[in-house]
């Protein structure tokens, strides 16, 4: 299992400066694909992404500037059930680590309001 997850995972760690944006999100979903960001110049350790509060993936450390990519599907839930990206619906998504000081921190994906919400800008009407 820890093969498959290691060959679903594309680890890029060394970016030059001109790929460097602070302005990119730490974690992005792109149809079945999650990339993560650390656009800061600490090393995170003790990788771990949760998926609806059951999926989860335990990339390793990820360095400074460093990328990591893994299809939604890799996900796995504690008896082995994996997230299916075509039948299941994204609810949540955070990532949890910790610093060099060893400082634990989260990050939770922030999803848009979609639907007449989002369209009308929470315009929800006179009562």
């Amino acid at each position: 299992m820890k093969h498959l997850l290691a060959a679903a995972l594309v680890c890029t760690a060394a970016w030059t400066a001109a790929c460097n944006d602070r302005t990119r999100p730490a974690l992005n979903l792109d149809g079945n694909r999650l990339t993560i960001h650390n656009g800061t110049d600490e090393t995170w350790s003790d990788v771990e992404v949760i998926l609806n509060q059951h999926f989860r993936i335990q990339p390793k450390d990820i360095e400074p500037n460093g990328i990591v990519q893994a299809p939604l599907d890799v996900f796995v839930a504690g008896y082995g059930q994996r997230f299916n990206f075509k039948t299941m619906q994204i609810t949540d998504l955070r990532l949890k680590a910790k610093r060099p000081d060893g400082q634990p921190f989260e990050v939770r994906y922030e999803f848009s309001k979609g639907g007449l919400e989002d369209a009308l800008g929470g315009f929800k009407g006179k009562s």
